[in-house]
């Protein structure tokens, strides 16, 4: 296990410095900072100090040298629009994503999970077509009109729930959450089933089709035959197996959801790193996008590192094949 571990960090470094050199190596094209913090009473001269202050016209190799050396020491660096650091501004952006996330999971796998299990076990009921249709309607929808819909329904029309922002919040040891009013909630619910509709589905469809390949298989038929309680045989045998390679899914999909909350916080103006990345991209904030990308790829690479940890606690023999 230690080795497996060691091997996968190894492999997470790797995949981290290639981010940061791609984050990077793109920014540099997006267009010059220097046009947006200053005026056009700015002279030549000024514009050209502020360069040199900034390092803008120092070699690539060294400005990407100086760009990891600081991530490395957690120094982040400083906004080109707003001057504060990087990293406060991250931080103060993070509960905001996370919580949205989380719940938008909780919601698609407390969904998708029994929809998948039900649908798989009764292929030919109406009910099951029902549902794999209208799943098929909403992972065919663009997340941002589903958005659209939901304001338009609940928030404009019926006017239950809050269309925008965050709603109330309370510190909980340092962390600013939401989790804990009755506002946040109402103010977190439709961005969070707009993010976990695409989520929900696919978790449903995987489910289903291992599901069904699992009823098919030959232990299953043999446990049948012996007289294994149909209840057991389906939740406690045939799903146990089929969550199996779901957890790879439900992995990438926290990724996913963290990485792709950018068009739901757009529309619900929801405060968090998403964003915060779309307005560095309108100011040409670089140091701010280069951050938000190396973020998100740490999570990506912490959640696949827990996803193959997964695996190998579940299957023995993956532990069998690391030690061989």
């Amino acid at each position: 296990m230690v080795y497996f571990i060691l091997k996968r960090l190894i492999q997470s470094v790797f995949v981290m410095l290639a981010v940061a050199f791609l984050a990077f190596s793109l920014f540099r094209f997006v267009g010059d900072p220097i046009t947006q913090m200053t005026g056009v009473e700015t002279s030549v001269a000024d514009q050209e100090r502020l360069r040199d202050e900034l390092g803008l016209n120092d070699p690539f190799v060294y400005q990407f040298a100086r760009f990891t050396g600081d991530m490395l020491k957690g120094d982040f660096g400083f906004s080109y629009r707003t001057r504060q650091p990087v990293a406060d501004m991250i931080a103060s952006r993070i509960p905001a994503t996370l919580e949205l996330g989380v719940v938008a999971l909780i919601i698609s796998l407390f969904v998708g999970v029994p929809a998948g299990v039900y649908t798989a076990l009764k292929p030919r009921g109406v009910l099951t077509q029902t549902i794999l249709m209208t799943t098929l309607v909403g992972v065919s929808i663009p997340t941002f009109v589903i958005g659209i819909m939901l304001i338009f329904i609940f928030g404009v029309q019926l006017g239950w729930l809050p269309t925008f922002g965050r709603g109330g919040t309370v510190q909980v040891g340092g962390w600013e959450t939401s989790l804990f009013t009755i506002d946040g909630w109402r103010a977190l619910l439709l961005p969070a089933i707009t993010l976990g509709v695409y989520q929900l589905t696919l978790t449903m469809r995987l489910v289903r089709a291992e599901m069904m390949e699992v009823m098919r298989s030959d232990y299953i038929r043999f446990a049948m035959a012996r007289g294994v309680p149909m209840r057991s045989l389906h939740y406690k045998h045939a799903l146990a197996n089929t969550m199996v390679p779901v957890i790879t899914i439900i992995g990438l999909q926290f990724g996913g959801v963290i990485a792709f909350s950018i068009v739901t916080e757009s529309v619900f103006q929801w405060p968090g790193m998403g964003l915060l990345f779309l307005e560095s991209i309108r100011f040409v904030d670089i140091p701010v996008m280069g951050v938000y990308l190396v973020v998100i790829a740490f999570f990506f690479v912490l959640v696949n590192l827990v996803v193959d940890l997964l695996y190998v606690a579940i299957d023995p023999r993956l532990r069998i094949r690391d030690v061989t």
